[in-house]
């Protein structure tokens, strides 16, 4: 795909958008968003896939990436949702991973080149301390997308982003 300098900027620009439920990590470093092209004389066209199917959080992704790029100087933006391929958490960058642990996410280990399954025990580290002795508490947290474990080492409760 041939891109023009300002589909670069744009999308730099949209990929620079907060996640509204993990503001720590942008929808580029999550692997959100997808595509921008330029379709026309102030016309773009932005593509997101979200983190499942339901994710609540789409719209608010939407109007954000719709309102920066009208900061920008585009002024007709069409946010498309797109499922298909369906998003993983391979999607998730090396900055996005990092960031998510600083914060104290334990990130989503990667599921392999061919997106292959994931293990049914995984031995999650803690980040805060780095243990691997953790326990499962709830399966899912405060989204869907991440699980409540707790640490037996330092005794913290922390968020796991679910590998998908």
């Amino acid at each position: 795909m041939v891109t023009t300098t300002l589909e670069d900027r744009l999308r730099d620009v949209a990929g620079s958008v907060p996640d509204p439920e993990l503001p720590v990590v942008t929808l580029a470093e999550l692997g959100i968003l997808r595509d921008v092209r330029m379709t026309g004389p102030g016309q773009v066209e932005v593509e997101l896939t979200p983190t499942y199917t339901g994710c609540p959080a789409i719209e608010a992704m939407s109007a954000d990436v719709e309102r920066v790029l009208h900061e920008h100087g585009i002024p007709q933006v069409e946010v498309r949702t797109v499922l298909s391929p369906p998003w993983t958490t391979d999607a998730i960058t090396a900055e996005g991973r990092r960031k998510l642990a600083e914060f104290g996410i334990a990130p989503p280990r990667p599921t392999g080149p061919a997106g292959g399954p994931v293990p049914v025990a995984l031995a999650i580290r803690c980040p805060h301390c780095g243990s691997t002795d953790t326990t499962l508490l709830s399966r899912f947290s405060s989204t869907a997308c991440k699980a409540l474990r707790r640490c037996e080492s330092c005794r913290e409760p922390f968020d796991h982003f679910k590998e998908l």
